[in-house]
């Protein structure tokens, strides 16, 4: 069993969440809700094991607080480790999950285990960045959504990997993912 997650003191992958709105009409803007949190949360509000590996690990997903809205939900992990599937040396990646909610968000402690899951995880950067993606998407069900992964170098080569479901919704304000390509020193 893996090491519990309890907060800060704990060594975990830093997750960032940014949550853009864009109104495609002239309509004012709804008024506040309160949303519920799921029946049965496996990971929200309580103490966490690290999941040995991706396919161990349980996404929890929760209602959209503004269903029908077209806006961008984006997540930046900027420590993301997994290792070499031939050497068996670290690799390290900034990725940047943006989507488009349907019915559900994924929580965000939930994900954040996900993704701390790779850190044992053998897999190409390939597999892993499009691996990710698929499976968010395949379970929330989000409009749309895309990954960029960003991997530091290996061999003096950096891999930069890039997925996405379909062309993105037309009223969208999207935003440059914000991660410079790889310059080196200089």
């Amino acid at each position: 069993m893996g090491p519990r997650l309890r907060g800060d003191d704990e060594e975990t992958t830093p997750i960032s969440l940014t949550l853009i709105t864009h109104f495609a009409s002239s309509e004012s803007r709804p008024t506040w809700r309160t949303m519920t949190a799921p029946a049965n949360p496996l990971h929200l509000g309580q103490n966490s094991a690290l999941p040995a590996s991706p396919e161990e690990a349980v996404l929890d997903y929760v209602p959209n607080p503004r269903p029908g809205r077209t806006y961008l939900v984006r997540f930046a992990a900027p420590e993301f480790t997994s290792l070499c599937p031939v050497t068996g040396q670290p690799d390290f990646a900034h990725l940047v999950i943006d989507y488009v909610p349907g019915e559900t968000i994924v929580e965000s402690k939930s994900l954040k285990l996900f993704l701390s899951s790779f850190r044992n995880h053998a897999g190409f950067h390939e597999d892993c960045t499009v691996g990710i993606g698929e499976r968010l998407f395949d379970e929330m069900k989000p409009v749309w959504l895309r990954i960029g992964g960003y991997w530091y170098p290996r061999g003096g080569i950096p891999i930069d990997v890039f997925w996405q479901s379909s062309a993105p919704p037309h009223d969208l304000w999207l935003p440059d993912q914000g991660v410079a390509s790889y310059r080196g020193r200089g």
